[in-house]
């Protein structure tokens, strides 16, 4: 069976048949991990304690090709991994709904606004305006420093990028308006502590 990417690159499953996402590269100080890996530990500790029910949204797919050996059987022969149409998790924590993406680059110096898409921006934004948390997370892989930047902060470089600003946000800008959470065992990345001061009025 034939997987391919939105941008038509073939789907290569690893060595334990898995997907092997061909931008990812897992050669990051952090034990090898990516800003995946970590996020999923994290809301595999906070649902195992009770804390939030937070998940990765799958990615939706878009069957092409299906055989039919057999009446009661079909074979899916190709198939493609759609551009997905929000973020990456979302979940529900103390009553209140939250929606967030994760991003990482390897830049020391600036996060490339092109890593998003318009239609996350306009999601993002469609769930502050009814009262939900949606935020970015942000990890430098160069320096493993990893980021929380609520949607309306991310909304107005977005906006400065289509008034004709520059196309990236300054390391110095996200350290500026974001929370920065540092790594940690259990949980990896501790987001949640990020949302109840946001929640407390504390930032």
């Amino acid at each position: 069976m034939a997987f391919h990417y939105p941008n038509g690159r073939r789907f290569t499953p690893g060595p334990d048949k898995t997907a092997v996402n061909p931008m990812k590269k897992a050669n990051y100080s952090n034990r090898g991990m990516t800003l995946e890996d970590d996020l999923n530990d994290t809301n595999e500790f906070y649902l195992a304690n009770g804390i939030a029910v937070v998940h990765k949204k799958p990615t939706p797919v878009q069957i092409v090709d299906v055989h039919y050996p057999k009446r009661s059987a079909a074979v899916i022969k190709e198939a493609y991994f759609k551009q997905a149409s929000t973020t990456d998790y979302n979940g529900v924590y103390k009553g209140r709904y939250i929606d967030f993406e994760a991003k990482e680059t390897q830049s020391l110096t600036s996060f490339p606004l092109k890593n998003f898409h318009e239609h996350q921006i306009r999601h993002m934004k469609s769930v502050t305006d009814q009262g939900g948390i949606a935020f970015v997370i942000i990890r430098f892989s160069s320096s493993d420093e990893i980021y929380m930047m609520d949607a309306p902060q991310l909304v107005i470089f977005w906006e400065r990028m289509e008034s004709g600003g520059r196309k990236s946000i300054s390391k110095e800008e996200v350290q500026n308006s974001s929370i920065k959470i540092p790594l940690g065992f259990q949980p990896r990345i501790d987001y949640i502590k990020v949302i109840d001061s946001f929640l407390n009025g504390k930032i």
